[in-house]
């Protein structure tokens, strides 16, 4: 590969400079933000792709006292089907100021070029080298040439560095091979985190990731890379503050955190891509976990989904493998009844489509169902919602492969013209390409008419990876064939986008739910997500907790595993089971899925002696839901994920934990190590420390030991935080569902420290299911809370014209705070 060199001609502009490179390369740096800019690097007669679907930049959300139906996000609407310019134009107020030094000596009458590069090449500088200072007030970048160069620098009492180019060669293309890298330094202290759903530790530094989705049965949670998704967004915790770089570039790529080093260079990280454009957008922050917002608002908000995607979901493949499937599925209602499991809804595996050992998706198996809707409506009748397991590929034996390839709908072969084909699940088949409008028309007409119109209302966007690794692949690319290789995850986005839209025809007023395996970031704003097809064991436990605060980390912030583990020689055993599902309750979904060698079967109830405790750790994740719902409504609405890393909170918690934060208020100290009956727990430091959830205790300390026999989950509550909850009626045959949560009482139980203090805090309601709280027709209650040794003042702000169910909301103290509570409610809501 080449390494770019000089700037040979350059203009600037309002929001930045534009230049030309060794009279090849265009080059550009626009300002967004304030504390965001976008780099493009491409050849001179244009880009390999210049269109986005990653990129749907939204407004700034403004600070502000509590929170109401008058200052909701106006989220950005998604890039077109058929993708959007990558030409951004700023979205706030930025006034960008460019200086030039158009050779050494006017560089050195400017003192910010002095001190960059530790280690400039020997000769360094170049007579004839150029030099530019872009930016505005809080962000600007240092541009130089022979090698071209870019140094980023924030404003903290003071410009300071937060990521510098390697001096010795930034830029490299490959002339030939299509190839691009970008290589930045690294410095001692740096430590890397993001890129989404991997492997092993929360921090990244160190290793190599390749960014090419697969589908990876059964991997390692510790060590196991590729995996399924494609997130190239790196995060940088640096001396100087917090950096990002988000790659809108879908081809296969490789980051390397550390683990390769070069004799001729200064330590660095790296990033190769096999095809595409030098395409990267940076942003900066005072903390890491403060990058999140900034990458949701550049890559979309957050779904709001409706409540029942929060209760627990049952799955297994082996109920809709077996022969009387149906009978199956009702067994599992009679099930949740007998043994009082609240459940909400169930995803159908891909067993329903089976002819044969053949899975044919958009087909039913009238030998296993005999009436599809007669099924679905038990489901229904019970309160409980079903999801479809789909797949985009069609088998070449499917009975609908003729009239779908003479459609076409697939992605092709470009030496051929007929539908690409690859290995698929039983065989060879070709993928629905949802670059062409044909293929989606055909997807949602299917999704409709053989899903919703018999009563299933989601859908199950599974197997979404597109491992069709042809060169001669390609995709129409709405009338601008491309390669495969260039876009690849855009199919799952776009899968999602088809079915969420044929969704939403269907039942306008809901709001859709679906799930997702695959896909690129852009994937939160349509789906919730999970971890893909994990293995039973301790270490998936431990490993899969740390992959879900890395995926929430880069913003695919709803999501959750398969409870159990979904491959393996047999299922887990009673402790593992127990454990998990403690761990699962407290992720944004709550999914016991299985496939296990021996035929069993991951169920609440697969254990006699653990019942009782499945059962309380379940009913714990119902009692929860208000708390839980408010989270997602915040991430939907403010950005602020729904799991949080410990270090949010205490920046000096950066050793590997198996601990992670609900919002800021409720830590979670799973148990992922057999045998174990304490959780020692570091705690991050807050003002009045820590209380135990079920308990009350107080822990001021840096770190805690708890209990923790099998029946319980240690949890913790930040001091001054109050943790919506309800109350469930007694187990019956009666299922609890989320629709039980709604009608129950509702409370705040405030742990307050002792003394005199005040605290803060915010909780939202609404229907569940509509998006009618965008027009005020929702719950905001605004609560504060002044107290001292004897008594408890509270004082809340309601706003919206819902009236929920469960009537008027409680408040509560602590277990063993005896003080007295006193409610004033202000007349402030609208009716």
């Amino acid at each position: 590969m080449d390494t770019l060199m000089r700037i040979t001609d350059y203009s600037t502009s309002s929001s930045g400079i534009r230049f030309t490179i060794d009279q090849r390369w265009r080059a550009s740096v626009d300002f967004v933000t304030l504390s965001m800019a976008h780099v493009r690097i491409f050849d001179m007669d244009g880009p390999q792709l210049d269109r986005t679907w990653s990129i749907s930049l939204g407004p700034d959300i403004t600070p502000q006292t509590g929170f109401g139906p008058n200052n909701l996000l106006d989220h950005s609407p998604a890039p077109a089907w058929e993708g959007n310019s990558r030409d951004v134009d700023p979205v706030e107020d930025l006034r960008v100021k460019t200086t030039v030094a158009a050779n050494a000596d006017e560089m050195a009458s400017h003192p910010e070029f002095s001190g960059v590069y530790a280690d400039e090449p020997a000769g360094s500088p170049d007579p004839d080298e150029q030099s530019f200072i872009v930016g505005d007030d809080s962000l600007r970048v240092l541009i130089r040439d022979c090698p071209l160069r870019m140094t980023w620098q924030r404003w903290a009492d003071g410009w300071v560095t937060v990521s510098e180019d390697r001096p010795t060669g930034a830029y490299e293309i490959g002339t030939r091979s299509g190839r691009v890298a970008h290589h930045r330094v690294r410095n001692s202290d740096d430590r890397y985190y993001g890129l989404g759903e991997k492997s092993g530790n929360l921090e990244r530094t160190g290793r190599i990731f390749d960014m090419r989705c697969l589908d990876a049965l059964g991997y390692d949670a510790a060590s196991t890379d590729p995996l399924y998704k494609h997130v190239p967004f790196l995060m940088v915790r640096t001396a100087n503050g917090a950096f990002g770089i988000f790659y809108d570039n879908l081809s296969a790529s490789r980051f390397n955190l550390g683990a390769e080093v070069d004799n001729y260079h200064r330590p660095f990280a790296s990033w190769h891509a096999d095809h595409g454009d030098i395409d990267y957008w940076v942003m900066t922050a005072d903390h890491v976990t403060d990058l999140t917002a900034q990458i949701l608002r550049l890559t979309g908000d957050p779904a709001f989904l409706p409540r029942w995607a929060l209760g627990y979901s049952g799955s297994t493949m082996h109920y809709t493998d077996a022969p009387d499937a149906s009978h199956q599925l009702l067994t599992f209602i009679d099930l949740l009844r007998e043994h009082a499991i609240p459940c909400d809804s169930f995803q159908l595996s891909s067993g329903y489509t089976t002819i044969g050992s053949r899975r044919y998706v958009f087909t039913w198996n009238h030998d296993k169902f005999p009436r599809p809707t007669e099924t679905t409506q038990h489901f229904r009748d019970a309160g409980l919602h079903l999801a479809a397991n789909i797949k985009p590929a069609l088998l070449t034996t499917h009975p609908y492969y003729p009239n779908a390839a003479a459609a076409g709908i697939f992605v092709t072969n470009s030496r051929t013209g007929k539908p690409a084909t690859s290995m698929f699940w039983g065989g060879h088949g070709s993928n629905v390409d949802f670059t062409n409008p044909r293929g989606v028309q055909w997807w949602k007409d299917n999704v409709r008419h053989q899903l919703l119109d018999v009563g299933i209302e989601s859908t199950w966007n599974d197997n979404n990876e597109y491992e069709l690794w042809s060169e001669d692949a390609t995709c129409d690319g709405f009338g601008h064939p491309i390669e495969l290789d260039r876009i690849r995850p855009i199919q799952a986005l776009l899968m999602n986008r088809a079915s969420f839209e044929a969704q939403h025809e269907a039942a306008p007023a809901e709001r859709p739910f679906l799930i997702s395996r695959s896909g690129p970031l852009g994937l939160q704003r349509y789906v919730q997500t999970w971890s893909g097809d994990n293995s039973t064991s301790w270490r998936t436990l431990k490993y899969n907790t740390r992959m879900g605060v890395g995926m929430s980390m880069s913003g695919l912030v709803n999501f959750g595993h398969d409870v159990g583990g979904f491959a393996g020689s047999a299922r887990p055993s009673p402790e593992l089971f127990a454990r998990w599902v403690a761990n699962g309750v407290m992720h944004p979904r709550f999914t016991i899925h299985s496939w296990h060698d021996d035929g069993s079967v991951n169920e609440p109830w697969m254990y006699p002696e653990i019942t009782d405790i499945i059962r309380e750790m379940i009913r714990l994740r119902y009692r929860l839901i208000p708390f839980l719902y408010t989270l997602s409504y915040l991430a939907a609405e403010r950005r602020e994920p729904i799991v949080n890393p410990v270090f949010s909170l205490d920046d000096t918690l950066l050793d590997e934990s198996d601990d992670f934060l609900l919002g800021h208020d409720l830590l979670v100290a799973s148990v992922v190590e057999e045998g174990q009956r304490t959780r020692t727990v570091a705690l991050p430091e807050v003002a009045g420390g820590w209380f135990e959830f079920d308990t009350g205790i107080h822990h001021n300390l840096r770190t805690a030991t708890l209990d923790a026999p099998l029946d319980r989950l240690p949890l913790l509550v930040r001091a001054g935080a109050g943790i919506p909850q309800c109350e469930l009626p007694t187990p019956s045959e009666q299922i609890t569902t989320t629709r039980t949560v709604e009608n129950s009482p509702h409370r705040i139980v405030l742990y307050l420290p002792d003394g005199n203090g005040h605290s803060e805090g915010f909780f939202f309601d609404d229907d569940g299911h509509t998006d009618g709280y965008r027009q005020g027709h929702g719950y905001w209650l605004n609560w504060a809370a002044d107290h001292t040794d004897t008594t408890v003042t509270v004082r809340t702000h309601i706003e919206g014209d819902y009236h929920p169910a469960w009537g008027t909301m409680d408040f509560a103290l602590r277990p063993g705070d005896g003080r007295t509570v006193d409610v004033v409610a202000e007349p402030s809501r609208a009716n």
